[in-house]
C-alpha cells in the first residue's frame, strides 16, 4: 500500500510528459514559408474602398439626458424605452402638492400687495389733488381774513364805543345824584340802582379804553397769520412733500406686487415643471430614473445626473464611432464617404467623416474617428455594431499616403484551386497546416496576386513543401523568405 500512492503520482507525471509532448514524436514534414505583403495600392477611382474597421452607433453628437427641472419625487413614469416622442409630450410626472400650496400663497401675497399698490395710488391721488387745488388752504386763509377784519373793524368802532361808554357813565352819574338828592322822597333801593348802573357805566368805560392795544395786537397777529397762510398757498411745501411720499409708496409697492408677481410666476412655474416633458422630436434611448426615485432638480448638490430622467437620442441625428488603425489614420479625410453595414439593415448605409477626435485607444493602438449618418433608417438604433468601409477621394488627394488603399498580395503561383475556389496553404503558430479558402482579387506587378479575404496581415504562406500535404497536418518550418514582408 506504500508504494501504491507514489507509483500513481509516478505514472500520472510520466502520462502528462507523454501527452504535452507526444505530438513531437509525431512524424512532421519540413515546409519553408513566407509572410503576406501589405501594401499600399493607387485607387483606381474615387469611391473605392480603402479600408475596413469595426465601430458602433451613437446619438449625434451625444445622447440627451432630459432632466426634472424642479426638485422632487417622480410619481408617474409615462414613458417606455424605443418609444417615439413629439416635442413637450410629458414624459414623467411629480409629486406635486407641494407646488400647487405655494401657488396658492404667492397668489394670495399678489392679492394682498396689490391692494396696498390701490392704496398708495389713492393716497397719490389726493396728495395730487391738494397740490394742483388747494382749497383747504384757501379756506384756512378766507377764515383769517374774516377775523382780522372783524377785529380791525371793532379797532374802528372803538372810539364810538368809548364815546357812548362816557355818555352813559355821565347819564349815570347824573341819575345817581338826582336819586341821592332826593333821598327823603325815595327810597334806598332806587339809590342803590342808580349807583350800581353809575358802577357798570364806568367798567364798561374802562373795558373799552383798555381794549385797543389788545385789538391792535390781535390784528397784528392776524395779519402775519394770513400772510403765512398766503405764503403757504403759494409755496405748497407741505402738499408737495406729500405728493412726494405718494409717489415713493406707490413706486415701493409696485416693487412689492411686482415681487409677488415674480413669485407667483416661480411658483406656477414650479408647479408646470412637475410634469417633465420632452424637450425634441425624438426617441427615448433609456430610462433612467423610476416611480418613486428623487430628483434634486437644478439646483441640487449632486449635479445634473441626479435629476436625469431619461435619456434620448434623435433617430435622424446618428453616427459611427470607428476605432481606425493609426497606420488609416492618414487615409481619413473630413467629408470622406464612408459604406456602413449592420446586421438590423439590409442596405448598406451611407456615412460622411465628420471628424478625427484626439481619443486614441493604447490597447488596440486605434483612433476614434465620428461618421455622421446619411438618412438612418428607422431600423437602426444607438450602441448597434457596425463595419465602416471607407472610401477614397482621389479628386482631392495631394500626397502619397492618401488616395491610396490598403491591400494584401501574395505570389499568384501559391493559390491552389480546390472545388472551385481559390485556397493557400498557412502554418499556424502550433504548426499545424491549414488549407485557407481566400477571394482574389485584381493582379498586381510582379507576379502578385491582391487577396480581398481570408488572409490576415500576420499569416504565414507555404512555399515548399506543400505535395501531399494534408489539412492539419504537423509541419516543421525549415525555411522563412522575409523579402516579402510587410511594407
Amino acid at each position: 500500500m506504500r508504494y501504491l500512492v507514489p507509483g500513481s503520482l509516478l505514472l500520472g507525471f510520466a502520462a502528462l510528459v507523454i501527452t504535452a509532448a507526444g505530438t513531437q514524436f509525431l512524424p512532421t514534414q519540413a515546409v519553408s514559408v513566407i509572410p503576406v505583403l501589405v501594401k499600399r495600392a493607387e485607387a483606381a477611382r474615387t469611391g473605392e474602398p480603402l479600408f475596413q474597421t469595426p465601430g458602433w452607433i451613437e446619438p449625434r453628437p451625444t445622447a440627451i439626458g432630459v432632466t426634472a427641472m424642479t426638485p422632487g419625487v417622480i410619481e408617474e413614469l409615462m414613458v417606455v424605452a424605443g418609444q417615439r416622442l413629439e416635442k413637450d409630450e410629458p414624459i414623467a410626472r411629480l409629486i406635486s402638492i407641494d407646488a400647487e400650496l405655494a401657488v396658492e400663497q404667492a397668489r394670495n401675497g399678489l392679492a394682498i400687495s396689490q391692494g396696498e399698490l390701490n392704496r398708495a395710488n389713492a393716497e397719490l391721488n389726493a396728495a395730487r389733488s391738494r397740490l394742483e387745488q388747494p382749497v383747504h388752504l384757501q379756506a384756512i386763509l378766507a377764515d383769517s381774513r374774516v377775523a382780522l377784519a372783524i377785529a380791525e373793524t371793532q379797532l374802528a368802532k372803538l372810539p364810538f364805543l368809548i364815546k357812548a361808554a362816557e355818555s352813559d357813565l355821565a347819564y349815570a352819574q347824573s341819575n345817581l345824584e338826582s336819586k341821592r338828592s332826593a333821598r327823603e322822597v325815595i327810597s334806598q333801593n332806587v339809590i342803590d340802582l342808580a349807583q350800581k348802573d353809575e358802577a357798570v357805566a364806568q367798567a364798561n368805560l374802562a373795558e373799552l379804553q383798555q381794549r385797543r392795544p389788545h385789538l391792535e395786537r390781535e390784528i397784528l397777529a392776524l395779519r402775519e397769520k394770513v400772510q403765512a397762510i398766503a405764503k403757504q398757498a403759494e409755496l405748497l411745501i407741505d402738499e408737495t412733500r406729500q405728493v412726494q411720499e405718494a409717489e415713493a409708496k406707490c413706486q415701493s409697492a409696485t416693487g412689492v406686487k411686482e415681487d409677488a408677481a415674480v413669485r407667483l410666476r416661480q411658483a406656477e412655474l414650479a408647479l408646470e415643471r412637475t410634469v417633465v416633458r420632452s424637450p425634441i422630436h425624438g426617441q427615448v434611448l433609456r430610462l433612467v430614473a423610476a416611480p418613486g426615485t428623487r430628483v434634486m432638480g437644478l439646483e441640487g448638490p449632486a449635479g445634473q445626473g441626479a435629476s436625469t430622467v431619461i435619456e434620448m437620442f434623435e433617430p435622424t441625428r446618428l453616427q459611427v464611432r470607428a476605432d481606425v488603425r493609426l497606420e488609416d489614420v492618414p487615409l481619413v479625410l473630413p467629408g470622406q464617404l464612408v459604406e456602413v453595414k449592420t446586421a438590423s439593415s439590409k442596405e448598406v448605409l451611407s456615412g460622411r467623416v465628420l471628424q478625427i477626435t484626439s481619443q486614441a485607444n493604447i490597447q488596440k493602438n486605434t483612433l476614434e474617428v465620428k461618421v455622421e449618418l446619411i438618412e438612418p433608417p428607422a431600423t437602426v438604433r444607438p450602441e448597434m455594431l457596425v463595419t465602416s468601409t471607407f472610401l477614397s477621394m482621389n479628386s482631392q488627394q495631394s500626397d502619397d499616403s492618401v488616395g491610396k488603399r490598403e491591400g494584401i498580395y501574395v505570389p499568384e503561383t501559391l493559390i491552389q484551386s480546390a472545388q472551385g475556389s481559390a485556397g493557400l496553404w498557412l502554418v499556424d503558430s502550433a504548426s499545424t497546416a491549414h488549407l485557407r479558402s481566400v477571394q482574389v482579387g485584381a493582379k498586381a506587378e510582379g507576379g502578385l496576386v491582391e487577396i480581398k479575404s481570408g488572409l490576415q496581415v500576420t499569416d504565414k504562406l507555404i512555399v515548399t513543401g506543400v505535395e501531399g500535404l494534408r489539412n492539419g497536418a504537423r509541419v516543421r518550418i525549415v525555411g522563412e523568405d522575409s523579402s516579402l514582408g510587410v511594407h
